[in-house]
């Protein structure tokens, strides 16, 4: 019985308090709703940058609390998810000399989501640090890693769109800066027009991109869901799932395949 070829996903993960919007939480879940049932899920994630490429624990673990400042209930979230050691083991000969650390368990940038999605948490969980920041090579990284596809894998790349904490609305129905809604414009017209080239170059073609990511890590992870959705006959164009705003900052997240 073959496998139906998985989408790639680049959602736009959110804080902790996630759990307590409504609307949000219940995009995650209606998109999750849509999909294929996975086999297992690779989570690239903005919060873990480490090389050589190193994968996480492939058995259940303690989450990551890598969030300071917030009330103790968001330090009392748990999510059990099942190690994923065959994907562990797909990844490591797709990509020779990747790291283990087999004590790394689930940062927020992958729980977070991951509890909205897949809230029984009886889906085998893998997560992958990203190596770099260079987009060209995060593109790479993803075609290499877009046969897992076939096998029922959905690759993941948790970011945001836009990211700058130092504008962050006071509440989370504020509006937002212009910059953002510039940014995010741009973002999801070049996702959907498959502008590879102008999205691998994004701080210089995106307007106000500096401002939007003054580092750029929570953009980073979709250039590996660019690169795994590269090999489809219409990629890699991609679709947006989820639009808007959360305490001014664009929480669009796009669907590939």
């Amino acid at each position: 019985m073959m496998t139906a070829r998985m989408p790639v996903l680049y959602l736009s993960h959110g804080a902790p308090p996630l759990a307590d919007d409504r609307v949000w939480s219940g995009q995650l879940a209606r998109w999750s709703a849509g999909l294929p049932r996975p086999s297992a899920v690779l989570m690239v994630s903005a919060h873990w940058e480490e090389a050589p490429l190193t994968i996480g624990a492939t058995r259940t673990v303690p989450l990551v609390y890598d969030f300071w400042g917030f009330p103790r209930r968001y330090y009392e979230v748990t999510y059990e998810a099942p190690g994923a050691p065959e994907l562990a083991d797909a990844v490591r000969r797709m990509l020779p000399g990747v790291h283990h650390d087999p004590e790394r368990g689930l940062d927020h940038g992958a729980y977070v989501p991951l509890k909205e999605m897949y809230p029984d948490a009886d889906v085998p969980v893998l997560q992958m640090s990203m190596p770099t920041l260079d987009p060209e090579r995060l593109f790479e990284l993803g075609r290499r890693l877009a046969p897992l596809r076939d096998q029922g894998v959905l690759i993941v790349g948790s970011g945001f769109t836009t990211h700058n904490l130092r504008a962050m609305a006071p509440a989370s129905d504020a509006p937002p800066p212009a910059f953002t809604v510039e940014f995010d414009d741009w973002a999801d017209r070049s996702v959907a027009a498959g502008d590879v080239d102008a999205l691998l170059d994004f701080e210089a073609k995106a307007p106000a991109a500096r401002l939007a990511h003054p580092r750029t890590e929570h953009f980073a992870p979709l250039f590996v869901a660019l690169g795994a959705g590269a090999d489809d006959a219409d990629a890699p164009r991609g679709r947006s799932v989820i639009d808007g705003y959360w305490f001014g900052m664009a929480k669009r997240s796009f669907q590939f395949g």
